[in-house]
């Protein structure tokens, strides 16, 4: 059982079952591209866990959150937490550039999504949130 990070609810299933369900609620190009997008984060990096927080909003985390998964009307958004000090050689990212931490890919209806370079940018806040992990001190 998955418990809601916003209420405190408790929510019957894995987040991985609830992110399937999520997107078979959707119905439609943002429940496709949401799958799509969710294969490709566990192609690139195959140990991630998948969460639900803040209201039923997807989480892909390894050693730290790599990205969230957001949907609206006319957008998917990938929002990922550390994206300002990812490397974006394709430019990927084309929302929420003006921050100092966060950078946010928007995918839009009938989008392509080049495909190698989103798992290169997983792969890539991965191996950063793995680096900046707080070792423990010894005694």
């Amino acid at each position: 059982m998955a418990k809601d990070d916003a209420t405190g609810a408790a929510q019957v299933g894995s987040a991985s079952e609830l992110i399937e369900d999520k997107i078979r609620e959707l119905g439609d190009w943002r429940g496709t591209t949401l799958a799509k997008v969710r294969a490709l984060i566990k192609q690139a990096e195959p140990d991630v866990i998948e969460e639900l927080k803040w209201r039923g909003v997807p989480v892909w985390s390894h050693a730290g959150i790599i990205c969230t998964g957001e949907t609206y009307k006319s957008v998917v958004k990938l929002t990922f937490a550390k994206g300002a000090s990812i490397e974006d050689p394709s430019h990927l990212f084309n929302s929420s550039l003006e921050g100092n931490t966060r950078r946010a890919i928007d995918i839009h209806e009938n989008e392509d999504i080049d495909e190698e370079a989103l798992k290169v940018l997983i792969r890539a806040a991965a191996a950063l949130n793995a680096s900046t992990r707080k070792k423990p001190k010894k005694a």
